[in-house]
Parts: structure tokens; sequence; C-alpha cells
């Protein structure tokens, strides 16, 4: 899969992202996500944090972007929910005494070539 990188953009602010990746437990959530899928319950075990914390930490890196939510069916037919990372890496960078953020992510190739396609057409 190519890996494409955006700047920060929308409602996102700098501060926003900076303000979460420096917060010592969204990182540990991050890092443990990094590696796999969790659930919420998994990631307060492996994190050794309540789950009030994790669901904070989680909605905050959700509305960042950085995390996503997704269903899971257990062996028994349950459903719960499952957190993944939404991004490869991220790089800070001061230019011109200006910081900028860039988000890498991993885009699936029915998308690539989407967005490809819409380039093609602003030309």
């Amino acid at each position: 899969m190519p890996i494409v990188h955006t700047s920060v953009e929308g409602e996102q602010t700098i501060e926003d992202i900076l303000d979460t990746i420096g917060d010592q437990h969204a990182r540990d959530v991050l890092a443990a996500i990094s590696r796999e899928p969790r659930s919420a319950k998994e990631l307060a075990d492996e994190c050794d944090l309540s789950l009030p914390t994790i669901y904070r930490r989680l909605e905050v890196l959700e509305s960042n972007d950085l995390v996503v939510e997704r269903t899971a069916v257990s062996g028994d037919g349950n459903h719960y929910n499952i957190y993944e990372c939404n991004f490869d890496s991220t790089v800070i960078q001061l230019e011109d005494d200006e910081y900028k953020v860039r988000i890498y992510r991993r885009e699936n190739l029915p998308d690539r070539f989407t967005q490809l396609w819409d380039d093609l057409g602003k030309d």
C-alpha cells in the first residue's frame, strides 16, 4: 500500500495534535494499537489504566483522526468495538518560525485510484 501524507486540515489544529500526542496515556494507547487493533478492555489491561481513562484518550484520539473504531465479532457471535491506529507516522517540523505537522497514512488501492482520478479532473 502506498504511503501518502496530509497536512493537518479542517478542525484539527497543530496545537490539538501536539497536545494529544504530548499526553503519555494517549501515546501508550497509540503504541498498543499500532501493533494490532485492541478493545478498550484490552487497552486498559495492557496500559494499566482505568476504562474511563482509556475511553477519554480514545475520544480525543478519534477527534483528531488518529484512531478509528471498528466493530468486531467474537467467536460466540457477540459484537464489540476495537480501535486501531489511523496513521503510520507523524512528522513535526519547524520551518520559518512555523510548526508544520504531517500525518502519514496508508491508503488502500481503490481510495488511491479515486484520489488520482479526482486530481486528474482538476487540471
